[in-house]
């Protein structure tokens, strides 16, 4: 199984409820098969526990877990660009005409399919994983894309499956602003030693902060003439460590010296090591993100708007010892 470092987390619509064995023969239907000769992309799931013809999805303490394969081919742009000259030279010293636009684009094509059986193979494994009881999927994901295209396949493969981007009531950028400027973090959360403030003007202006203390006058002074947080570092009740981003997202995610001891098998045998993994995985994000979710104000219902995302003035002592100081710039 792949570990979750960077994920995107779901709400499940409630309405959604399938037995173990529906899913499996739903994922079924959407099993891997590596790309053809000339089949540039190809996706689908695998065994997450890596054992060939297995299930589709693994139950760990009633969580299931799932990966999801994607193949892509990659041909240099260079080499087929080249070929595409190549090719339009010969056309023009035979028949005295060059390509035009649409012909070079079919060349192009023909060319792309003529080489892909030689081209590069890429895989990237997805860890995917369903809370049934808490309706929560989370995707192991660091970027949107990736996401979407899992969760579209999940819509595809389960009957009536349905999910929206988890929101909160207090949008991160606004929470973070807060926690940074009053130096005050939620219950149960501390605030590390990187981050990132962003300009919301025209400027764009970008100031990032890394294994640098974050208690300081200058973090505030940047907050208090409007730049944003747009990622924070945190960690959560001494056992998760974790980035969070105006975009609700968790990435570079450790889990801590301790949360080995608690996860069931650790002391096994190397065949126990899935479980292991996949214990500490959803019992600790398990905890954290709903921890997370309240201090973000709760999740916001639908239809509901979120709370202004304008960072929120430092208290007024505080931004006037930020305004006040004019010490060196960082």
């Amino acid at each position: 199984m792949s570990v979750f470092k960077n994920v995107i987390v779901y709400r499940i619509e409630t309405t959604w409820s399938q037995p173990l064995e529906e899913v499996q023969k739903g994922l079924d239907a959407q099993r891997f098969v590596p790309c053809g000769p000339s089949q540039e992309k190809s996706i689908g799931w695998v065994e997450p526990r890596g054992e060939a013809h297995g299930p589709l999805v693994e139950s760990v303490g009633g969580q299931w877990l799932l990966e999801f394969m994607i193949e892509s081919k990659t041909l240099p742009a260079s080499v087929v660009r080249r070929k595409v000259e190549e090719r339009a030279a010969q056309i023009e010293a035979t028949t005295g005409r060059k390509p035009g636009k649409k012909e070079k684009k079919e060349l192009k094509e023909d060319i792309t399919h003529e080489l892909l059986p030689l081209a590069f193979t890429r895989h990237a494994r997805v860890a995917v994983w369903i809370d049934p009881q808490s309706h929560r999927l989370v995707v192991n994901a660091s970027n949107a894309q990736r996401a979407d295209e899992v969760v579209t396949s999940l819509v595809k493969a389960l009957d009536g499956f349905a999910v929206s981007l988890v929101n909160t009531q207090v949008e991160p950028a606004a929470a973070m602003a807060e926690w940074l400027s009053s130096q005050e973090p939620p219950a149960g959360f501390t605030i590390d030693r990187e981050c990132e403030l962003k300009a919301s003007d025209e400027s764009k202006s970008v100031v990032r902060y890394a294994k640098h203390p974050l208690d300081i006058d200058e973090v505030r002074q940047h907050i208090a003439s409007g730049k944003r947080p747009t990622r924070l570092a945190m960690t959560w009740d001494d056992r998760v460590s974790f980035e969070l981003t105006e975009g609700m997202q968790l990435r570079k995610i450790v889990f801590l010296e301790g949360t080995l001891d608690d996860a069931p098998g650790s002391g096994s045998g190397k065949e126990d090591n899935f479980d292991a993994d996949a214990a500490i995985a959803t019992g600790e994000l398990g905890q954290l993100v709903p921890d997370l979710l309240e201090a973000l104000g709760g999740e916001m219902q639908l239809g509901a708007a979120p709370a202004a995302a304008s960072a929120p003035a430092a208290s007024a002592k505080a931004e006037e010892e930020a305004l006040a100081d004019d010490s060196a710039p960082f």
